[in-house]
């Protein structure tokens, strides 16, 4: 049988930083990893110290990328986004204010496309019940209300249904 050996602090320290030289990584994921290889609190605490003054990771930093990711790439709604950072333990007051300079804009250049292609798949017996079924559509990929309605309240119908 064979026993798991711990890692050692510097261990532990090299693989994050080689990690975290290639991509954005937060607190909450080095601590993760940490525990997974059975590195001490204490041993932890002193590997994130290192890897925060040597400007591996920064929270701030870590939040402005996976914001702008999650929302042109994923195409996520903020609520989405603002679930996924809750879950990574990025503090509401770093994500917050970025979130905050994302413009609506962003959000219905994303949303508009996406609902065109949905609505083509869509089958409702009648219009209300298809705008239902995309309004859960965009309520699930984490978009908010108002950018909902302001996609399907466009002026000219034609332009939202082609």
């Amino acid at each position: 049988m064979q026993v798991k050996r711990e890692m050692t602090a510097q261990q532990a320290f090299q693989k994050l930083s080689d990690l975290c030289s290639r991509s954005e990584h937060c607190q909450h994921e080095m601590h993760e990893k940490m525990h997974q290889w059975g590195v001490s609190l204490e041993e932890q605490a002193q590997v994130i110290e290192q890897l925060i003054s040597g400007r591996y990771i920064d929270d701030s930093r870590f939040a402005r990328a996976f914001i702008y990711d999650k929302i042109r790439y994923s195409k996520w709604g903020r609520r989405k986004v603002e679930q996924a950072l809750w879950a990574k333990h990025i503090d509401e007051e770093v994500s917050k204010p970025i979130l905050d300079d994302v413009d609506d804009n962003e959000y219905l250049s994303i949303l508009r496309p996406m609902l065109r292609q949905k609505r083509k798949s869509i089958r409702a017996a009648s219009e209300y019940e298809a705008t239902m079924k995309l309004i859960k559509f965009a309520l699930g990929r984490g978009f908010t209300m108002d950018i909902i309605k302001q996609c399907l309240n466009v002026e000219d119908e034609d332009e939202f249904l082609d």
